[in-house]
Protein backbone atom coordinates (compact mmCIF):
# COMPACT_ATOMS: atom_id res chain seq x y z
CA UNK A 1 0.00 0.00 0.00
CA UNK A 2 1.34 3.42 -0.97
CA UNK A 3 2.04 5.75 1.94
CA UNK A 4 0.00 8.96 1.93
CA UNK A 5 1.68 12.28 1.26
CA UNK A 6 2.16 14.50 4.34
CA UNK A 7 -0.18 17.23 3.00
CA UNK A 8 -2.76 14.99 1.31
CA UNK A 9 -6.15 16.69 1.54
CA UNK A 10 -4.75 20.21 1.95
CA UNK A 11 -6.04 22.69 -0.63
CA UNK A 12 -3.84 25.60 -1.71
CA UNK A 13 -4.89 28.55 -3.85
CA UNK A 14 -1.73 30.00 -5.38
CA UNK A 15 -2.03 33.56 -6.74
CA UNK A 16 1.74 34.02 -6.91
CA UNK A 17 3.89 34.58 -9.97
CA UNK A 18 7.47 34.37 -11.22
CA UNK A 19 9.61 32.63 -8.56
CA UNK A 20 9.35 33.11 -4.77
CA UNK A 21 5.67 32.22 -4.47
CA UNK A 22 5.56 29.64 -7.27
CA UNK A 23 8.53 27.70 -5.85
CA UNK A 24 6.84 27.63 -2.45
CA UNK A 25 3.67 26.35 -4.14
CA UNK A 26 5.64 23.69 -6.02
CA UNK A 27 7.06 22.42 -2.72
CA UNK A 28 3.52 22.21 -1.33
CA UNK A 29 2.58 20.11 -4.39
CA UNK A 30 5.52 17.81 -3.77
CA UNK A 31 4.37 17.39 -0.17
CA UNK A 32 0.97 16.23 -1.43
CA UNK A 33 -1.24 19.33 -1.39
CA UNK A 34 -3.80 20.04 -4.12
CA UNK A 35 -2.37 23.34 -5.39
CA UNK A 36 -4.43 25.39 -7.82
CA UNK A 37 -2.52 28.18 -9.53
CA UNK A 38 -4.64 31.23 -10.40
CA UNK A 39 -3.26 33.04 -13.45
CA UNK A 40 -4.47 36.30 -14.97
CA UNK A 41 -5.50 36.36 -18.64
CA UNK A 42 -2.04 37.61 -19.61
CA UNK A 43 -0.43 34.66 -17.81
CA UNK A 44 2.53 34.43 -15.46
CA UNK A 45 5.37 36.39 -17.05
CA UNK A 46 7.64 33.33 -16.84
CA UNK A 47 5.51 31.61 -19.48
CA UNK A 48 7.43 33.74 -21.96
CA UNK A 49 10.82 32.52 -20.74
CA UNK A 50 13.21 30.49 -22.93
CA UNK A 51 14.03 27.76 -23.69
CA UNK A 52 10.64 26.21 -24.41
CA UNK A 53 9.28 22.79 -25.34
CA UNK A 54 5.85 22.45 -26.97
CA UNK A 55 4.84 25.99 -25.97
CA UNK A 56 5.92 25.32 -22.37
CA UNK A 57 8.71 27.42 -20.82
CA UNK A 58 11.01 25.16 -18.82
CA UNK A 59 11.47 27.88 -16.17
CA UNK A 60 7.70 27.94 -15.65
CA UNK A 61 7.51 24.14 -15.72
CA UNK A 62 10.08 23.75 -12.93
CA UNK A 63 8.29 26.08 -10.51
CA UNK A 64 4.74 25.03 -11.31
CA UNK A 65 4.80 21.31 -12.13
CA UNK A 66 1.90 19.42 -10.61
CA UNK A 67 -0.32 22.45 -9.95
CA UNK A 68 -3.76 22.56 -11.48
CA UNK A 69 -4.31 25.80 -13.35
CA UNK A 70 -7.23 28.17 -13.64
CA UNK A 71 -7.12 31.49 -15.46
CA UNK A 72 -9.44 34.07 -13.92
CA UNK A 73 -9.79 37.78 -14.63
CA UNK A 74 -10.03 39.04 -11.05
CA UNK A 75 -10.44 42.63 -12.25
CA UNK A 76 -13.94 41.52 -13.33
CA UNK A 77 -16.51 41.44 -10.50
CA UNK A 78 -17.57 37.92 -11.42
CA UNK A 79 -13.91 36.89 -11.47
CA UNK A 80 -13.40 38.20 -7.95
CA UNK A 81 -16.50 36.30 -6.87
CA UNK A 82 -15.07 33.07 -8.27
CA UNK A 83 -11.68 33.69 -6.66
CA UNK A 84 -13.36 34.45 -3.34
CA UNK A 85 -15.47 31.30 -3.60
CA UNK A 86 -12.34 29.22 -4.20
CA UNK A 87 -10.58 30.90 -1.27
CA UNK A 88 -13.47 29.99 1.03
CA UNK A 89 -12.63 26.34 0.37
CA UNK A 90 -8.85 26.69 0.60
CA UNK A 91 -6.66 25.74 3.52
CA UNK A 92 -3.88 28.00 2.26
CA UNK A 93 -3.87 31.10 0.08
CA UNK A 94 -0.44 32.10 -1.27
CA UNK A 95 0.38 35.46 -2.88
CA UNK A 96 3.44 37.60 -3.62
CA UNK A 97 1.97 40.86 -4.90
CA UNK A 98 3.05 44.23 -3.59
CA UNK A 99 1.38 44.87 -0.20
CA UNK A 100 -2.20 46.06 -0.58
CA UNK A 101 -2.88 44.63 -4.04
CA UNK A 102 -4.90 41.65 -2.78
CA UNK A 103 -6.86 43.93 -0.45
CA UNK A 104 -7.78 46.25 -3.34
CA UNK A 105 -9.07 43.22 -5.23
CA UNK A 106 -11.23 42.25 -2.27
CA UNK A 107 -9.06 39.16 -1.71
CA UNK A 108 -6.93 40.31 1.22
CA UNK A 109 -6.49 38.39 4.44
CA UNK A 110 -9.12 40.31 6.40
CA UNK A 111 -11.83 39.75 3.78
CA UNK A 112 -10.97 36.07 3.31
CA UNK A 113 -10.61 35.24 6.99
CA UNK A 114 -14.05 36.63 7.74
CA UNK A 115 -15.51 34.01 5.42
CA UNK A 116 -12.91 31.31 6.04
CA UNK A 117 -11.50 31.66 9.57
CA UNK A 118 -9.32 28.55 9.10
CA UNK A 119 -7.44 29.92 6.11
CA UNK A 120 -3.66 30.29 6.31
CA UNK A 121 -2.93 33.35 4.18
CA UNK A 122 0.76 33.57 3.20
CA UNK A 123 2.20 36.78 1.75
CA UNK A 124 5.68 37.09 0.29
CA UNK A 125 6.92 40.63 -0.34
CA UNK A 126 10.17 42.54 -0.57
CA UNK A 127 10.07 44.33 2.77
CA UNK A 128 6.93 43.16 4.59
CA UNK A 129 3.35 44.32 4.70
CA UNK A 130 3.25 47.37 7.01
CA UNK A 131 6.28 49.67 7.15
CA UNK A 132 7.86 52.66 5.42
CA UNK A 133 9.49 50.42 2.77
CA UNK A 134 6.45 48.25 2.09
CA UNK A 135 5.61 49.87 -1.25
CA UNK A 136 9.13 49.82 -2.64
CA UNK A 137 9.61 47.59 -5.67
CA UNK A 138 11.57 44.47 -4.84
CA UNK A 139 13.15 41.74 -6.92
CA UNK A 140 15.88 39.40 -5.77
CA UNK A 141 18.69 41.48 -7.29
CA UNK A 142 17.47 44.60 -5.47
CA UNK A 143 17.26 42.79 -2.14
CA UNK A 144 20.74 41.31 -2.65
CA UNK A 145 21.97 44.90 -3.00
CA UNK A 146 20.01 46.28 -0.05
CA UNK A 147 20.85 43.52 2.44
CA UNK A 148 24.64 43.38 2.07
CA UNK A 149 25.23 40.50 -0.33
CA UNK A 150 26.65 42.46 -3.25
CA UNK A 151 28.80 44.60 -0.94
CA UNK A 152 30.03 41.48 0.85
CA UNK A 153 30.94 39.67 -2.35
CA UNK A 154 32.87 42.65 -3.70
CA UNK A 155 34.69 43.20 -0.39
CA UNK A 156 35.75 39.58 0.06
CA UNK A 157 36.83 39.05 -3.52
CA UNK A 158 38.28 42.55 -3.95
CA UNK A 159 36.25 43.15 -7.11
CA UNK A 160 33.86 45.81 -8.27
CA UNK A 161 30.25 45.20 -7.17
CA UNK A 162 28.40 42.83 -9.49
CA UNK A 163 25.06 41.07 -9.51
CA UNK A 164 24.52 37.50 -8.42
CA UNK A 165 23.53 35.21 -11.33
CA UNK A 166 20.93 33.33 -9.26
CA UNK A 167 17.85 34.55 -7.41
CA UNK A 168 18.81 33.58 -3.87
CA UNK A 169 16.47 36.17 -2.39
CA UNK A 170 13.48 34.58 -4.07
CA UNK A 171 14.31 30.96 -3.37
CA UNK A 172 15.39 31.34 0.25
CA UNK A 173 12.24 33.35 0.92
CA UNK A 174 10.05 30.73 -0.73
CA UNK A 175 11.38 28.11 1.67
CA UNK A 176 11.03 30.35 4.72
CA UNK A 177 7.43 30.93 3.62
CA UNK A 178 6.93 27.18 3.29
CA UNK A 179 8.14 26.77 6.88
CA UNK A 180 5.71 29.44 8.04
CA UNK A 181 2.79 27.84 6.23
CA UNK A 182 3.51 24.43 7.72
CA UNK A 183 3.82 25.91 11.20
CA UNK A 184 0.53 27.79 10.79
CA UNK A 185 -1.23 24.63 9.61
CA UNK A 186 0.13 22.79 12.66
CA UNK A 187 -1.04 25.55 15.01
CA UNK A 188 -4.47 25.47 13.35
CA UNK A 189 -4.80 21.85 14.44
CA UNK A 190 -4.73 23.08 18.05
CA UNK A 191 -6.60 26.40 17.76
CA UNK A 192 -8.95 25.78 14.84
CA UNK A 193 -7.97 29.17 13.42
CA UNK A 194 -5.84 30.21 10.48
CA UNK A 195 -3.68 33.33 10.36
CA UNK A 196 -1.67 35.67 8.15
CA UNK A 197 1.93 34.62 7.51
CA UNK A 198 3.92 37.69 6.41
CA UNK A 199 7.38 36.83 5.00
CA UNK A 200 9.78 39.41 3.56
CA UNK A 201 12.69 38.83 1.23
CA UNK A 202 14.79 41.43 3.04
CA UNK A 203 14.44 39.81 6.47
CA UNK A 204 15.06 36.41 4.94
CA UNK A 205 18.35 37.53 3.45
CA UNK A 206 19.46 38.96 6.78
CA UNK A 207 18.38 35.78 8.55
CA UNK A 208 20.20 33.36 6.25
CA UNK A 209 23.45 35.36 6.36
CA UNK A 210 25.55 33.22 8.69
CA UNK A 211 27.67 36.27 9.57
CA UNK A 212 24.68 38.50 10.25
CA UNK A 213 25.16 38.66 14.02
CA UNK A 214 28.80 39.68 13.61
CA UNK A 215 28.05 42.38 11.05
CA UNK A 216 24.95 43.74 12.81
CA UNK A 217 26.89 44.02 16.07
CA UNK A 218 29.31 46.29 14.22
CA UNK A 219 32.15 43.83 13.92
CA UNK A 220 33.76 42.35 10.80
CA UNK A 221 34.19 38.63 10.36
CA UNK A 222 37.75 37.38 10.04
CA UNK A 223 39.04 37.37 6.48
CA UNK A 224 39.27 35.44 4.36
CA UNK A 225 35.99 33.63 4.87
CA UNK A 226 36.45 29.89 5.08
CA UNK A 227 33.99 29.17 2.28
CA UNK A 228 35.00 31.87 -0.19
CA UNK A 229 38.68 31.10 0.49
CA UNK A 230 38.35 27.44 -0.44
CA UNK A 231 40.81 27.13 -3.34
CA UNK A 232 40.08 25.74 -6.77
CA UNK A 233 42.76 23.48 -8.20
CA UNK A 234 43.35 22.07 -11.69
CA UNK A 235 44.07 18.35 -11.93
CA UNK A 236 46.24 16.53 -14.46
CA UNK A 237 43.11 15.45 -16.34
CA UNK A 238 42.05 19.07 -16.70
CA UNK A 239 39.18 18.85 -14.25
CA UNK A 240 38.88 21.57 -11.64
CA UNK A 241 38.28 20.62 -8.01
CA UNK A 242 37.38 22.54 -4.88
CA UNK A 243 38.91 21.54 -1.55
CA UNK A 244 37.06 22.79 1.50
CA UNK A 245 38.28 25.70 3.60
CA UNK A 246 41.17 28.11 3.63
CA UNK A 247 44.53 26.25 3.64
CA UNK A 248 46.16 29.00 5.73
CA UNK A 249 43.88 28.28 8.70
CA UNK A 250 45.71 26.43 11.46
CA UNK A 251 43.72 23.21 11.51
CA UNK A 252 43.33 23.04 7.74
CA UNK A 253 47.05 23.67 7.21
CA UNK A 254 47.77 20.65 9.41
CA UNK A 255 45.36 18.55 7.33
CA UNK A 256 47.19 19.57 4.14
CA UNK A 257 50.52 18.65 5.74
CA UNK A 258 49.17 15.21 6.58
CA UNK A 259 47.61 14.66 3.13
CA UNK A 260 50.79 15.71 1.28
CA UNK A 261 53.14 14.12 3.84
CA UNK A 262 54.80 17.52 4.18
CA UNK A 263 55.38 18.01 7.89
CA UNK A 264 58.46 20.05 6.89
CA UNK A 265 56.20 22.93 5.83
CA UNK A 266 55.75 23.86 9.50
CA UNK A 267 59.46 24.81 9.69
CA UNK A 268 59.25 27.05 6.62
CA UNK A 269 59.22 30.67 7.90
CA UNK A 270 56.58 31.53 5.29
CA UNK A 271 54.15 29.14 6.94
CA UNK A 272 55.24 29.25 10.58
CA UNK A 273 52.04 30.81 11.93
CA UNK A 274 48.59 32.01 10.86
CA UNK A 275 49.74 35.52 9.96
CA UNK A 276 52.70 34.31 7.93
CA UNK A 277 50.57 31.81 6.04
CA UNK A 278 48.03 34.53 5.15
CA UNK A 279 50.79 36.77 3.79
CA UNK A 280 52.25 33.86 1.80
CA UNK A 281 48.97 32.25 0.82
CA UNK A 282 49.78 32.25 -2.92
CA UNK A 283 53.01 30.33 -2.28
CA UNK A 284 51.17 27.75 -0.18
CA UNK A 285 48.44 27.31 -2.79
CA UNK A 286 51.13 26.87 -5.47
CA UNK A 287 52.78 24.08 -3.46
CA UNK A 288 49.43 22.35 -3.10
CA UNK A 289 48.70 22.75 -6.80
CA UNK A 290 52.02 21.13 -7.74
CA UNK A 291 51.23 18.20 -5.44
CA UNK A 292 47.77 17.76 -6.93
CA UNK A 293 49.24 17.55 -10.43
CA UNK A 294 50.95 14.30 -9.44
CA UNK A 295 47.63 12.43 -9.49
CA UNK A 296 46.39 10.81 -12.69
CA UNK A 297 42.87 10.10 -11.42
CA UNK A 298 40.32 12.00 -9.39
CA UNK A 299 39.63 8.92 -7.25
CA UNK A 300 43.24 8.61 -6.10
CA UNK A 301 43.41 12.34 -5.38
CA UNK A 302 40.21 12.18 -3.35
CA UNK A 303 41.57 9.24 -1.35
CA UNK A 304 44.77 11.11 -0.53
CA UNK A 305 42.78 14.14 0.57
CA UNK A 306 40.46 11.93 2.60
CA UNK A 307 43.50 10.48 4.40
CA UNK A 308 44.28 14.04 5.45
CA UNK A 309 40.64 14.60 6.42
CA UNK A 310 40.15 17.06 3.58
CA UNK A 311 36.96 17.16 1.51
CA UNK A 312 37.02 17.55 -2.28
CA UNK A 313 34.34 18.40 -4.79
CA UNK A 314 34.60 18.30 -8.58
CA UNK A 315 33.42 21.38 -10.47
CA UNK A 316 30.50 20.08 -12.55
CA UNK A 317 27.77 21.53 -14.69
CA UNK A 318 24.19 21.07 -13.50
CA UNK A 319 23.63 18.64 -16.37
CA UNK A 320 26.66 16.56 -15.39
CA UNK A 321 25.60 16.56 -11.72
CA UNK A 322 22.20 15.24 -12.77
CA UNK A 323 23.80 12.30 -14.56
CA UNK A 324 26.00 11.13 -11.69
CA UNK A 325 25.43 7.79 -10.00
CA UNK A 326 24.51 9.71 -6.83
CA UNK A 327 21.70 11.60 -8.60
CA UNK A 328 20.33 8.37 -10.02
CA UNK A 329 20.51 6.51 -6.71
CA UNK A 330 18.92 9.38 -4.83
CA UNK A 331 16.28 10.16 -7.43
CA UNK A 332 17.47 13.78 -7.42
CA UNK A 333 16.33 14.31 -11.01
CA UNK A 334 12.98 13.18 -12.34
CA UNK A 335 11.43 13.03 -15.78
CA UNK A 336 7.97 14.44 -16.42
CA UNK A 337 5.78 14.69 -19.50
CA UNK A 338 6.91 17.63 -21.65
CA UNK A 339 3.32 17.91 -22.99
CA UNK A 340 4.43 16.96 -26.46
CA UNK A 341 5.10 13.24 -26.33
CA UNK A 342 8.55 13.49 -24.79
CA UNK A 343 10.12 14.06 -21.40
CA UNK A 344 11.73 16.96 -19.60
CA UNK A 345 13.92 16.66 -16.53
CA UNK A 346 13.26 18.55 -13.29
CA UNK A 347 15.13 18.71 -9.99
CA UNK A 348 13.25 16.66 -7.43
CA UNK A 349 12.36 18.06 -4.02
CA UNK A 350 15.04 17.12 -1.47
CA UNK A 351 13.15 15.30 1.29
CA UNK A 352 12.77 11.56 1.68
CA UNK A 353 10.20 10.46 4.27
CA UNK A 354 10.23 6.97 5.74
CA UNK A 355 6.42 6.79 5.96
CA UNK A 356 5.17 9.27 3.35
CA UNK A 357 5.33 9.69 -0.39
CA UNK A 358 6.74 13.01 -1.61
CA UNK A 359 8.36 14.43 -4.71
CA UNK A 360 7.54 15.75 -8.15
CA UNK A 361 4.15 14.64 -9.42
CA UNK A 362 1.83 15.62 -12.22
CA UNK A 363 2.76 17.76 -15.19
CA UNK A 364 3.23 21.48 -15.85
CA UNK A 365 -0.15 22.91 -16.85
CA UNK A 366 -1.11 25.29 -19.61
CA UNK A 367 -2.92 28.48 -18.65
CA UNK A 368 -6.53 27.74 -17.76
CA UNK A 369 -6.14 24.05 -18.50
CA UNK A 370 -8.12 23.02 -15.42
CA UNK A 371 -10.78 25.71 -15.36
CA UNK A 372 -13.66 23.28 -15.63
CA UNK A 373 -12.11 20.55 -13.51
CA UNK A 374 -11.30 22.83 -10.56
CA UNK A 375 -14.59 24.73 -10.61
CA UNK A 376 -16.46 21.43 -10.61
CA UNK A 377 -14.27 19.94 -7.84
CA UNK A 378 -14.05 22.94 -5.53
CA UNK A 379 -17.29 24.82 -6.27
CA UNK A 380 -19.57 22.15 -7.77
CA UNK A 381 -20.36 24.44 -10.72
CA UNK A 382 -22.11 22.82 -13.67
CA UNK A 383 -21.17 23.17 -17.32
CA UNK A 384 -23.77 25.85 -17.98
CA UNK A 385 -22.37 28.10 -15.24
CA UNK A 386 -18.83 27.57 -16.48
CA UNK A 387 -19.92 28.29 -20.07
CA UNK A 388 -21.32 31.62 -18.91
CA UNK A 389 -18.04 32.51 -17.21
CA UNK A 390 -16.10 31.64 -20.36
CA UNK A 391 -18.40 33.61 -22.64
CA UNK A 392 -18.05 36.69 -20.43
CA UNK A 393 -14.23 36.18 -20.48
CA UNK A 394 -14.03 35.82 -16.71
CA UNK A 395 -12.38 32.49 -17.46
CA UNK A 396 -9.89 32.03 -20.27
CA UNK A 397 -7.33 29.49 -21.40
CA UNK A 398 -4.34 29.19 -23.68
CA UNK A 399 -3.81 25.60 -24.75
CA UNK A 400 -1.53 24.22 -27.49
CA UNK A 401 -2.79 24.98 -30.96
CA UNK A 402 -4.25 28.32 -29.93
CA UNK A 403 -7.32 26.86 -28.20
Amino acid sequence: MTNPAPLAGIRVLDFSRVLAGPHCGRMLVDLGADVVKVEPPEGDMTRGAHPRLHSMALYFAQQNCGKRNVSIDVTHAAGRDIALALARRADVVLENFRPGVMTKLGLGYRALSEQNPRVVFASISGYGQDNSWAQRGAYAMMVHAEMGYIEGESRYHATDPQQEPYSHGDLYTSLECLSGILAALYQRERTGEGQHVDVSMAETMLCVNEHGATNLTGLTEALPLATSASPLFTTRSGRVVSVAFDPTARGVFSQWQRAMNREDLATDPRFADDDARRVNRDALVSIIQDWIMQFDELASLEKALHDGRLVMGVVRSVNEAGQTSWAKERGAVVEVDDRGGGKLKLPNSPWRFSKAETGVRGVPAYRGEHNREVLRDWLALDDAAIDTLEHSEVLSARLPGGA
